[in-house]
């Protein structure tokens, strides 16, 4: 197995497209696959910083389909008046998705290629300029690949365990629904249902996201038709069989308890 690293946003996006394999089971949530991940790395944060985009891939030949990567992206913030470079993984900070299931992956097919990408990433950071901090969130329980990368980083790493809210589609309880995964439908609403989107995202990549998706056949809109149009409305993301509401507004959606991230925390002081 080798170990390599593609850099620039074309690069990243040829490596999104090879490493769906990996990520093609029903366990893995929409944010973690090709079509989101893509709108991810074109979507500008607020305001602008220069970001890098690059993949640790970890593949038997040059030729050959990835056996593991972990897709990042980094860029220069201050902290405490000096420029230090944040790395974190393709997506994070973009717009947030389905709430309940961790929404990063960063797939390995076995625990051998899962240390040689812990290597692979570890091997970057050091090779960083000046100082920087790793920031890995949203990963499922047991993630190998940053249990390995934990303890490559020493004492300056730190595990961060949350247990995250899922939105509970209960429409059907305010009165009749109108569904349909209709791209020509979707967009009579997306303007209501974009008032209220989700906090911080810009409206721009929702709403790309939104379409792409719709476009793909895997976005329910859900409306409850009030006297002066909509009393309620629901995306929801279908993700091989498993529904994930993603946001929405009106009576009929309430939150539960989702599933456990862990996340991952380290900086360039405790190497």
């Amino acid at each position: 197995m080798i170990t390599r690293v593609a850099e620039g946003r074309s690069r990243v996006v040829r490596e999104i497209r090879a490493v769906a394999p990996l990520l093609a089971g029903p366990g893995t949530p929409t944010t973690a696959r090709g079509p989101w991940l893509a709108a991810a790395l074109h979507a500008a944060p607020a305001p602008v910083p220069r970001v890098r985009h690059r993949a640790v891939v970890v593949e038997a030949h040059r030729q050959g389909r990835p056996a593991g990567a972990a897709l990042l992206s980094s860029r220069t913030v201050l902290r405490g008046g000096r420029r230090v470079t944040l790395v974190r993984l393709l997506g994070d900070g973009g717009p947030p998705g389905p709430p309940g299931a961790a929404p990063r992956r960063m797939p390995a097919a076995d625990p051998a290629v899962a240390a040689q990408l812990a290597d692979g990433v570890a091997d970057l950071l050091a090779r960083t300029r000046g100082p920087w901090e790793l920031s890995l969130t949203g990963l499922p329980m047991g993630d190998p690949v940053l249990a390995a990368l934990g303890a490559r980083l020493g004492t300056g790493a730190s595990f961060r365990t949350a247990r995250s809210r899922a939105l509970v589609d209960a429409l059907d309880e305010v009165g009749p629904v109108q569904r349909s995964t209709d791209p020509a439908g979707l967009e009579r609403w997306l303007p209501v249902l974009l008032a209220h989107r989700p906090a911080g995202s810009r409206r721009a990549d929702v709403r790309a996201l939104a379409r792409v998706h719709a476009a793909a056949g895997v976005l329910e809109h859900a409306v409850v038709l009030g006297d002066d149009g909509a009393r309620a409305g629901l995306l929801t993301l279908l993700d091989s069989g498993v529904r994930r509401p993603w946001f929405g507004f009106g009576p009929g959606l309430r939150d539960a308890p989702g599933q456990p991230w862990v996340s991952l925390v380290a900086d360039s002081r405790g190497r």
